[in-house]
């Protein structure tokens, strides 16, 4: 190595000139051109922008939607080195950008290296021809069919954790514990999406570890030092620098080796048993035995490399989704222990039995409810950046003004600028869901949804699970086990925050953020559980 022969520190100098030649020729390409030009918040300086602000912030959807009052629905905002995105909350420039996803708006070069880093050339990665090639080889996984049948696993899972928390509450002398509830959303999140997506038991609500567990959990404690922070919002303009190996990218890269020798051994374990006749049906119907087809067929065929980039991608979004909205629907009942009483009494019928798939879906309206603002006020991913591919005309519903002071219902959008949708301000913006807009209220499910959020085209009037062709293929599989795990827990438990309904939870990255209590090191959220009565 270089550092052997140089010392550290000659190392290091070397190191700094070559990222420094590395800005300035970046920085020499100069900003992207731009269409129209739109009103937008001032750029504090030429470096870094707003960029660190927007990072920094503990509720960047606060920020966007005051941005949207005061320069209208759709404005821009100045990044590193003079480079803009411009940022949609009206709802049909929305819908116009969501359907145009696969055929002019792309993932930005940052977010392309990102993903192929850790994740590799999966559906998550993938554009154009390839995209529709590996989602077609996916969607039969996630059909009505697919789901119904796994929802068993989904119960079977939170049963599972139940027989442990039952153990903990009887040692108590009070018959109540403190549970970091998140822990365990996590351990049953993992061994769902294992056991119904590859059939493969992780057995994590056992405690046993592995490799990949170490690596979640080490997410879910460290925190972004100074230069990962530094990096993530250069990135941006330099994607270059996601190779510089910070404290936190070590962290991602271990999770990817993690991942890949996981999904390479389910691969051969898989094999083995259809050469063998094993469980055809089970593999032939699970995700992982569609991929093993999809190896072989003609019209939907992939390399050995996209099989296991399709298996990291599946494996991490079925655990880190679903694991944070479970976590987040706890934390809202037991801020709400009226709601947590409705919830229940919706369930009441349910004693010695589970509801179906069937009930799942369509007879418990309060569930249904719960679940969907949960969504819709703390969604996991809580944006879309997009790069356009080529030049694009967006219509506006709501007319703005430009900064000469025309009024105009519509505008240019020229090649490689970078368009972005804040699914969390968009869910919890006022001007589109009313004054109660930030307010946990399963009770407005029950209404039709009103104007202008009625005119947003995603599930539910939500972006939660994006829109277009780029629709979260996942989202039957995420809402079936999110609400069979729920079901189970509010049947058999009573939450409530120690400290009371007020404490207050932070938000803490990893992939996505996750809640915290505010002071816990790490993403954690203990509550107080107790048997019901």
């Amino acid at each position: 190595m270089a550092s052997a022969y140089l010392g550290v520190p000659g190392f290091l100098v070397l190191l700094g000139l070559w990222v420094c030649t590395k800005l300035v020729l970046y920085a020499w390409r100069g900003p992207q051109t731009t269409g129209t030009r739109l009103c937008g918040p001032p750029s504090p300086n030429y470096i870094l922008g707003l960029s660190s602000e927007i990072m920094q912030s503990p509720d960047m959807s606060l920020v966007y939607e005051d941005w949207a009052a005061r320069y209208g629905p759709v404005f821009e905002v100045p990044l590193a080195f003079g480079r803009k995105k411009v940022v949609l909350t009206d709802p049909k420039a929305l819908v116009h950008f969501y359907s145009s996803e696969r055929a002019v708006y792309v993932k930005t070069e940052s977010d392309r290296l990102f993903i192929g880093r850790i994740f590799g050339r999966g559906v998550l990665w993938a554009e154009g021809d390839m995209h529709k090639r590996q989602r077609k080889a996916l969607t039969p996984a996630f059909s009505n069919a697919a789901i119904r049948r796994l929802t068993a696993v989904f119960y079977d899972s939170a049963y599972k954790l139940k027989s442990f928390w039952d153990g903990t509450l009887e040692s108590t002398s009070d018959g109540a514990a403190i549970i970091d509830v998140e822990e365990w959303m996590n351990r049953i999140a993992l061994d769902s999406i294992g056991i119904a997506g590859f059939s493969h038991d992780f057995q994590y609500l056992d405690g046993k570890q592995s490799p990949v567990t170490a690596a979640f959990e080490a997410l879910g404690v460290d925190d972004m030092d100074l230069l990962t922070k530094l990096v993530f919002v250069l990135s941006f303009t330099f994607p270059f620098l996601l190779s510089v190996p910070t404290q936190r990218m070590r962290l991602f890269w271990k999770l990817r080796q993690s991942l890949n020798v996981i999904a390479e051994r389910l691969l051969a374990n898989t094999r083995r048993e259809k050469e063998g006749g094993v469980a055809e049906e089970l593999t032939d119907k699970s995700v992982i035995g569609l991929l093993l087809k999809a190896e072989l067929a003609d019209e939907l065929y992939m390399t050995q490399e996209e099989v296991v980039a399709q298996m990291n991608v599946l494996l991490l979004a079925g655990y880190e989704t679903t694991s944070i909205s479970l976590t987040w629907a706890l934390i809202e009942l037991a801020r709400h222990p009226e709601m947590q009483d409705k919830l229940r009494k919706d369930l009441s019928r349910f004693s010695g039995t589970d509801p179906t798939w069937d009930q799942l879906v369509s007879e418990l309206p309060y569930l249904d409810a719960t679940v969907h603002e949960v969504l819709r006020l703390h969604p996991p991913v809580t944006q879309t950046l997009r790069e356009a591919a080529h030049d694009d005309v967006i219509p506006l519903g709501t007319p703005v003004v430009t900064p000469s002071g025309e009024t105009i219902s519509s505008i240019t959008i020229a090649k490689g600028t970078t368009v972005f949708a804040p699914i969390r301000c968009i869910n919890r913006s006022e001007a589109l869901w009313g004054p109660d807009a930030k307010e946990f209220k399963p009770e407005r499910w029950f209404e039709e949804v009103t104007a202008p959020a009625k005119d947003l085209l995603g599930h539910r009037h939500l972006l939660t699970f994006h829109d277009g062709p780029r629709t979260c293929l996942g989202k039957s599989f995420a809402l079936a086990e999110f609400k069979a795990a729920l079901s189970v827990l509010i049947r058999n438990y009573v939450f409530d925050f120690p400290d009371g309904p007020e404490t207050k939870i932070e938000n803490h990255l990893t992939i996505v953020p996750r809640p915290k209590v505010a002071g816990q090191n790490g993403a954690k959220v203990p509550l107080r559980v107790t048997r019901v009565e």
